[in-house]
C-alpha cells in the first residue's frame, strides 16, 4: 500500500497478530466462532499481505489478480453464508473491499494514484464511511464487555475475537485511506 513504511509495518504487524489470534478461534468448542475465524483470519493475513510497504518487496504484476480472485471467492463464499446470520454481510463488505482494493493496485502501475483524478471515488469514499462506522460501532461494543477468564479457552473469549474486528476495521479504514 502507498504511505510511509513505518505505518504500513504497523498495519503488517497489527494484521498478522490478528489473522494468528483468528487462526486460534478456529480451535473453540463453540461452532459459530469457528465459522466466522476462519474468514476473520484470511482478512488478516490477506491485509498484512496488501500492506508491505511497497518500497520494501513491490509484488508482482500477477499478485493483485490474484489478490482479487482470493478475495472475490471469499466475497462470494460470505454471500453465500449470508442467509444463516448478519455478521456475514459484514464480512461481504470486508472481502469486498479487499478485492476492489486489489483491483485498483493492479490497475495503478508504478503505485500511482489507482483513481485517476483528484479527490476519493465514490466506492472509496462509502467504503471509508462503512468502516470508520464499523469501527465506533465495534470500539462502543467492546467496553461493557466483562471478561471472567474462568475455564474459557483463548479461543472462546468473545472481548478479544471483537478487539481482533476492531483490529481490522482500524486497519481497513487505514489502508483505504492511503489507496
Amino acid at each position: 500500500m502507498h504511505g510511509p513504511a513505518s505505518h504500513g509495518w504497523l498495519l503488517v504487524a497489527l494484521c498478522a497478530a490478528t489473522g494468528a489470534y483468528c487462526l486460534l478461534r478456529m480451535r473453540s468448542r463453540v461452532e459459530e466462532q469457528r465459522r466466522a475465524a476462519g474468514g476473520e483470519a484470511l482478512m488478516g493475513f490477506g491485509m498484512a499481505a496488501m500492506a508491505v510497504p511497497a518500497v520494501v518487496f513491490t509484488p508482482p504484476s500477477w499478485a493483485w489478480p490474484a489478490y482479487a480472485a482470493v478475495f472475490g471467492a471469499a466475497a462470494l463464499h460470505a454471500l453465500w453464508s449470508a442467509r444463516a446470520g448478519a455478521h456475514h454481510l459484514h464480512h461481504l463488505v470486508g472481502a469486498s473491499a479487499m478485492a476492489y482494493m486489489a483491483v485498483a493496485m493492479a490497475a495503478s502501475p508504478g503505485h500511482q494514484s489507482g483513481h485517476g483524478g483528484s479527490g476519493v471515488p465514490l466506492v472509496t469514499g462509502a467504503l471509508l464511511l462503512y468502516f470508520m462506522g464499523y469501527v465506533l460501532l465495534s470500539g462502543v461494543r467492546l467496553v461493557p464487555v466483562a471478561a471472567d477468564g474462568g475455564g474459557v479457552g483463548w479461543g472462546d473469549r468473545p472481548e478479544l475475537a471483537r478487539a481482533c474486528r476492531l483490529t481490522m476495521g482500524i486497519a481497513m479504514v487505514a489502508m483505504l485511506l492511503t489507496l
